[in-house]
């Protein structure tokens, strides 16, 4: 007679329990600054003027229009008439998926220097504590610093704790678009650091560039183009452990990342490389990406939502990858009431193609130069796959794959 100890509906509570004790420990280990704002947001605000507005007596289109639409309305335009809308609306049209690329720049440009004056009167508000003092001069040099002129800014919005995404290279010509997904904890605040930059959106795009650069030499695609994005456009979970356990902030991310990639200008083909909760993002999302998305590789992956590649239903490829010394490998790789999420995507049961990650340092380190796993993102942002390597000597994550 089985014992009632262990019993498999008191084993699913203990599983349960301790997968909640687990994400709220790792969720909590990073400071998330969040702000509160009454009524409309700066971009809802924004948006809501864009809908009222005109240009010559013509009503302004849906700011949630298909890309094509807006596309289409941006290019009747003189050159004068989209500099006066991006001054007029600079929130809406600097994330307006639609508008020119180039547009989309200048205007974030003017709404970081808005926002930065909006950060230095609060440095000095009497009403506010010395610790939201602080926090406001830390976000007014943030702005700063996103304002150089070697900065290219997609996507911004000041709301709570932020959203913003970055491009490094040539969106509009590149042939290859690499996008990166980050995980918790990802804000206006931790976009990029000093320390360990690998460790942080910029830092990882930044060193993705570049070995991309390696890699078009090395396998002979030099003549490829190539961009990446730093993609922290989505509202990542932060401070309480309950979000990093269950898929509402991947669903929600999801449908923006979905929409950026549908936008991308030209036919370029697109890899996702999502590291942590981003994995997650990228599991959810995969079932309606467009087919120009050749690649989805997940880095320290706590699970994509589902118990097998397969379930996807997704084109793309599929790869996985983590360091030995990863502590997401003590998350427990299920799904139960809607907390975890899912099959291990290393393990042989997922089924996705498993990659080097020697030398990563740990759950921060994947991108970090002089990396296997860096390297391998490398040669799939750049369509080399069989210069890709395989976590295990003689396996099979090179099979049926073409490339240089």
């Amino acid at each position: 007679m089985t014992s009632f100890d262990s019993s498999p509906t008191l084993n699913a509570w203990r599983a349960l329990a301790a997968l909640a004790v687990v994400f709220v420990m790792l969720a909590t280990t990073g400071w998330t600054a969040v702000r509160s704002h009454p009524g409309k947001t700066a971009l809802q605000a924004s948006l809501s003027a864009w809908e009222h507005g005109h240009m010559n007596g013509r009503e302004l289109p849906d700011p949630d229009a298909s890309p094509t639409r807006l596309a289409r309305f941006f290019a009747s335009l003189t050159a004068q008439q989209r500099t006066r809308l991006a001054h007029r609306y600079p929130l809406a049209v600097g994330n307006m998926n639609g508008a020119p690329v180039s547009l989309r720049y200048r205007a974030n440009h003017i709404a970081l220097d808005q926002q930065r004056e909006v950060e230095r009167k609060r440095m000095h508000d009497n009403r506010l504590t010395p610790l939201g003092q602080q926090e406001a001069g830390r976000l007014m040099h943030r702005f700063e610093a996103l304002m150089t002129k070697d900065r290219h800014i997609l996507a911004f919005d000041p709301e709570g704790a932020g959203r913003i995404a970055e491009v490094f290279g040539d969106l509009d010509t590149a042939q290859r678009v690499s996008v990166i997904v980050p995980g918790v904890d990802t804000d206006l605040l931790t976009f990029q650091k000093t320390n360990k930059e690998y460790s942080a959106p910029v830092g990882m795009a930044q060193n993705l560039y570049a070995a991309e650069n390696t890699a078009k030499s090395r396998a002979d695609k030099a003549g490829t183009r190539t961009a990446v994005i730093a993609w922290a456009d989505y509202t990542s979970p932060g401070g309480l452990g309950i979000d990093s356990a269950t898929a509402g902030r991947a669903e929600a991310g999801a449908v923006r990342l979905n929409a950026l990639v549908r936008a991308l200008p030209g036919k370029s083909q697109v890899a996702l490389f999502c590291h942590s909760y981003g994995s997650v993002v990228c599991g959810v999302a995969a079932h309606e990406l467009p087919a120009r998305v050749t690649d989805i590789a997940v880095a320290g992956s706590p699970g994509m939502r589902t118990s097998k590649a397969s379930h996807l239903h997704t084109l793309a490829r599929v790869w996985a990858m983590r360091d030995a010394d990863d502590w997401i490998q003590d998350v427990p790789y299920m799904e139960l009431g809607g907390l975890g999420h899912g099959e291990d995507p290393v393990s042989n049961a997922f089924g996705a193609r498993v990659l080097s990650a020697k030398d990563a340092e740990g759950h921060t380190g994947y991108f970090a130069a002089g990396t296997d796993s860096l390297t391998n993102f490398a040669d799939i942002g750049v369509g080399a796959y069989r210069s890709v390597t395989c976590a295990h000597e003689g396996d099979t994550c090179r099979e049926g794959l073409s490339g240089a």
